[in-house]
């Protein structure tokens, strides 16, 4: 005989939004993905001839190592800076799967409000060789972020505490201190 299922009436998840601002503690470098870079995997994943090297464009590198949000300004990957925070919420004993499914920073790039310099930096690419990157640092930024979170799950402050944690430990970007460097670290300024 096949016991009845018991029906239970699973509570509603609570969804709200706030508006979290997080303030840079050290500058941030960004790499995005350039055509010229698509271009290359793309061909040499479609097996089509190899081409001679071009020159080296410091400018054209800079610009394009910007992500772009759909008006042109500046911006960064709202997932990036959620991984941040889902590493902080480890560094603060949470799980990171439970902590993945609580939140979302809406939107794909978010504006950073600062003004980019070029930075040239020594890089060793491949099996050791030296080279020369060429990308947009922000000495002084800060970025917004809309959250959407289920309060049956995580709370406000507890949001909070993983930017912070993953904005000192982890940070976003190129050298940050998940990567052995000391760039990209951010704290919260403020939330609404």
């Amino acid at each position: 005989m096949i016991a009845k299922a018991t029906t239970l009436a699973p509570e509603r998840i609570d969804v709200r939004r706030m508006k979290v601002r997080i303030v840079g503690d050290s500058p941030l470098i960004v790499h995005a993905w350039s055509t010229k870079a698509k271009t290359m995997i793309l061909d040499k994943q479609m097996k089509k001839g190899t081409q001679a090297k071009e020159a080296k464009d410091p400018q054209r590198d800079y610009e394009e190592s910007m992500y772009r949000c759909p008006d042109g300004t500046p911006g960064f990957p709202a997932i990036g800076v959620k991984a941040a925070a889902i590493r902080g919420a480890k560094g603060l004993g949470m799980v990171m799967s439970d902590s993945r499914a609580a939140f979302h920073i809406d939107g794909e790039l978010l504006p950073i409000d600062g003004t980019p310099q070029p930075r040239e930096d020594m890089v060793r690419v491949g099996m050791g060789t030296a080279d020369i990157r060429y990308r947009a640092e922000f000495p002084q930024w800060a970025i917004d972020l809309p959250v959407t979170f289920n309060a049956r799950i995580v709370s406000p402050e507890q949001i909070v505490a993983m930017l912070d944690s993953g904005g000192f430990g982890t940070g976003i970007g190129e050298w940050r201190p998940e990567k052995d460097g000391q760039f990209g670290r951010f704290h919260v300024e403020s939330v609404a």
